[in-house]
């Protein structure tokens, strides 16, 4: 992106009624499980962030669901900030669940996705998730 149309953009974005939309992709891997002695599972996520902007505010709220498919807890996790042009590691313990029993983890809102310095946005459109562990990360 040139000065010129970044000034432009700047602009616009200034008017009233605009809106924010990031270009490129945010992506979330599900990287791996490891048992915990507790018994509870730590899962790793990677956040490879393809965008233009950093992002202050980025919070998933998952549905862990077990080997039968029904959703056995929602766990809600913080993933910020997440740099521009980098991948983030992020660790999270799913309490009382043991690694093998979940078989998907689905991504059922996004109560926050803010852009460094611009108001909340609809990340969705962006978003890219995969899995290297036996348990799918849908949305």
């Amino acid at each position: 992106m040139t000065k010129a149309s970044r000034l432009a953009l700047a602009i616009l974005l200034c008017l009233p009624g605009a809106s924010w939309a990031a270009e490129g992709r945010l992506s979330v891997e599900l990287n791996k499980f490891e048992e915990m002695e507790s018994g509870d599972c730590r899962a790793f996520f990677l956040f490879r962030n393809d965008t233009e902007t950093s992002f202050d505010g980025f919070e998933m709220s998952l549905a862990i669901l077990d080997g039968a498919g029904v959703i056995d807890r929602l766990l809600s996790i913080d993933a910020a900030p997440l740099p521009v042009a980098r991948t983030t590691l992020k660790l999270f313990e799913i309490p009382d669940t043991a690694c093998g029993d979940i078989s998907e983890i689905l991504l059922h809102d996004l109560p926050s996705c803010k852009p460094q310095n611009a108001e909340e946005m609809d990340c969705f459109p962006i978003l890219d998730l995969g899995s290297k562990t036996s348990a799918a990360l849908v949305k």
